[in-house]
């Protein structure tokens, strides 16, 4: 018996990396998970693998960057299993550009991918969750959420606002829906490719006792904490997954 039997979950970002992981994880614990990405291609390998392993899986195409196309992802999640239980804010977007360098449309974009789209996810849910009693929704933060670096003024930003919405979400849906987030450090993705690879983040794994980086399963089971009772007297939290580069 899996420990998310019956559940539904919606998982953003979830054609590749850590969504693609954690998707993997919810469907193997029982879920049912609709994939969210840009990439159709994609978005069908991941539902035909968790097919092909005994899960179900559906998934839907939308952009967190195209406000329009995100009403579909509920609408389309209730079509197909009737109920949400889990919502996982997942997707993000990596902007370098330093304070004086950001162009506003780049700055705008990065706030509605990476902030603006997990409110609105949320707004959508909500209801649903409240009159079933239940609910969880799980943030994807950043350890840049929780301190300042050279550059990447909008992913920064974005991050810390990522807190704060997590913890107003989690004091406004309570009782019935609990809100968390998770802070990953540097784990293997598309995300961490984009900026040169391990070989990017050498200071990071030096910093860390366990002296690597992370891999998106190593947030799979950090998520599915967050889903589950095993979590139930937990909102409101930032945990960071990060292979304790700041203890």
């Amino acid at each position: 018996m899996g420990r998310l039997d019956g559940k539904v979950a919606i998982i953003t970002g979830a054609t590749s990396g850590m969504g693609r992981d954690t998707a993997y994880v919810f469907a193997e614990e029982g879920a049912k998970v609709m994939i969210v990405g840009r990439n159709e291609e994609r978005a069908k390998e991941v539902v035909a693998k968790i097919k092909e392993n005994g899960g179900e899986a559906s998934y839907v195409i939308a952009d967190m960057a195209d406000r329009s196309t995100l009403d579909k992802i509920v609408d389309e999640t209730l079509a197909k299993y009737g109920t949400v239980d889990i919502l996982f804010n997942n997707a993000g977007l990596l902007s370098l550009a330093n304070s004086l360098d950001i162009t506003l449309e780049e700055w705008d974009k990065i706030m509605q991918v990476n902030l603006t789209s997990a409110l609105i996810l949320a707004k959508k849910v909500a209801p649903i969750m409240k009159a079933k009693g239940k609910g969880s929704i799980i943030n994807t933060g950043s350890i840049a959420g929780t301190s300042a670096r050279w550059g990447a003024v909008a992913y920064c930003t974005s991050k810390h606002a990522m807190n704060g919405l997590t913890k107003a979400l989690a004091r406004e849906l309570g009782p019935e829906i609990r809100v968390n987030a998770i802070l990953p450090g540097a784990i293997v993705t598309a995300m961490l490719d984009s900026v040169g690879g391990e070989a990017a983040v050498e200071g990071m794994k030096e910093m860390s006792p366990l002296k690597r980086v992370g891999h998106g399963r190593e947030i799979g089971t950090v998520a599915l904490f967050f889903a589950t009772d095993d979590s139930s007297f937990v909102t409101g939290q930032l945990l960071r997954v990060d292979g304790g580069v700041d203890c």
